[in-house]
């Protein structure tokens, strides 16, 4: 196959691209259905507990404004009741509200307004105080200078001379409102009643409403979300883990595809389809070796009845008296014993009939180069493989050799370099020869297709090394270098 620039432009751009996106992207099974269940369970979770907090704001929100409007109501009637009093008796019942146990308000009468810091707006603020200042208006009259405001426990102020609660004592106005450790806001009401009198009350909200915020997720639903997902997450492991380990040992099994007799077959179980997958591919081994042993007596019995004809044909030929008709006699046969040899060869070179091994790349490549040192071609290996790599030893061997054959041939001079990385394992061959024509790069493969039909050869060394880079999920691509010389890349997966 051949490179054009541009399309080694376009590899090169767009791979790290490629790559970065896969790194990020789970690529396991397993991996993909935890986090799959995983969502499905946090958007169950979450969507019950929006629906939920919604139902629960609705009715807290219900709650809320029916409690105002009482207290509202309450307000207004101590308002009326007050005024009501002669001024003689208003400090008396002053006295008796402060000391009343169990209240949670406090009620004064001060000459003058008394200013706080408010809390800082919010839409549910804003509800509830409207809604309290309707009711005191529709009970008190407009005539009534009206103030209405919720503010912290600290910046509560109380009486003429504007104590804090926190400077009162424990059973007085600072018993009365404030609840540790939850310390609600405080609705502080001031009404002017009559020239410098002010009626003052501080109430707090009844429980459980007791917050002006818009509730978020319960600490005590997150919780729940949290325990549920721990809960479920070890017994989804082991429902994926069990339904994926004979997928695994499927992949395995057919990476390596070992097909000696003497192996049984993959254990049927997991659910319905992984075991109709695993029968289906138990019957493709048991198909694939039967194929093989027939190919293998078929070749064998082809070998041994063409050797026999073309031998007499030979002695037959030696009989003739023509020199001219035996001369071409026997470049027919020649030539039809070469064809035979060929087939032959390129039957047992890409044999797959071996098993998957570990193969220290280095080493078989040192072994194949020994016998190039001592000759005038000059063969140079540099680079190390990072881990041995898990292929077929003879088909790889037979794939090395056939490059470097070839480039010793043609090229005289070939250096090796071996490039490795978690992913793939890339070897590269480059000679110093005349290279190959750019439209025949991918013709170079074909069966007993030969560029100088003077060396030696049956034309079959590169096809059958595609063949087996191929065979190991890899390719091998031809491409001239600028400098001169072919360049042979051959690219093998480390995945399988």
């Amino acid at each position: 196959m051949s490179l054009s620039p541009a399309s080694v432009t376009t590899m090169t751009l767009s791979d790290p691209t490629k790559k970065g996106l896969r790194r990020w992207l789970p690529n396991s099974l397993m991996t993909r259905m935890l986090l799959l269940t995983l969502l499905a369970v946090g958007l169950a979770q979450g969507l019950s507990s929006a629906i939920w907090v919604g139902t629960f704001r609705a009715h807290e929100m219900e709650g809320l404004m029916n409690s105002t409007r009482n207290l509202a109501y309450s307000v207004a009637a101590t308002v009326r009741f007050f005024t009501s009093l002669p001024h003689q008796y208003r400090d008396i019942v002053l006295d008796q509200l402060r000391n009343m146990g169990g209240s949670r308000f406090f009620v004064s009468l001060n000459d003058h307004e008394i200013v706080m810091k408010p809390l800082p707006d919010s839409e549910r603020k804003q509800l509830v105080l409207g809604e309290i200042r309707q009711v005191l208006d529709q009970r008190l009259g407009r005539r009534h200078e009206l103030k209405v405001e919720f503010v912290s426990p600290e910046n509560v102020r109380i009486l003429n001379s504007q104590i804090p609660l926190s400077g009162l004592p424990h059973s007085w106005a600072r018993y009365a409102l404030t609840l540790e450790p939850i310390n609600p806001p405080v609705l502080v009401t001031q009404i002017r009643i009559g020239k410098n009198e002010w009626f003052y009350l501080a109430a707090m909200l009844p429980a459980p409403y007791v917050s002006l915020e818009d509730q978020t997720l319960p600490r005590q639903q997150i919780v729940f979300i949290a325990v549920m997902t721990l809960i479920l997450l070890p017994f989804i492991v082991l429902l994926v883990r069990r339904q994926t380990r004979p997928l695994k040992e499927l992949a395995l099994a057919a990476s390596e595809l070992p097909l000696n007799e003497h192996k049984p077959p993959l254990t049927e179980q997991g659910s319905s389809e992984i075991v109709a997958v695993t029968r289906a591919f138990n019957l493709m081994r048991t198909r694939i070796q039967r194929y093989l042993s027939d190919r293998e007596q078929l070749f064998s019995a082809i070998s041994h009845d063409l050797k026999t004809p073309i031998t007499r044909l030979r002695l037959r030929t030696e009989l003739l008296e023509d020199d001219q008709m035996r001369a071409k006699f026997e470049q027919d046969l020649g030539e039809l014993e070469l064809l035979v040899k060929g087939a032959l060869q390129c039957m047992k070179d890409t044999d797959i009939h071996e098993n998957v091994e570990p193969i220290d790349i280095y080493q078989l490549l040192s072994h194949i180069t020994e016998p190039y040192r001592g000759e005038a071609a000059q063969v140079s290996l540099a680079g190390h493989a990072l881990k041995p790599y898990r292929g077929k030893p003879l088909a790889m061997k037979r794939c090395l050799g056939n490059l470097l054959d070839n480039a010793v041939k043609y090229g005289e001079s070939v250096t090796i370099t071996i490039q490795d990385s978690p992913d793939q394992l890339t070897l590269v061959f480059d000679d110093r020869g005349p290279g190959i024509p750019h439209q025949q790069l991918e013709q170079i493969f074909d069966p007993f297709y030969r560029l100088a039909p003077q060396k030696e050869g049956f034309g079959l060394g590169l096809g059958i090394a595609r063949d087996i880079a191929r065979a190991h999920g890899g390719e091998l691509t031809l491409s001239n270098r600028p400098e001169g010389g072919l360049r042979m890349l051959l690219e093998l997966p480390r995945q399988p």
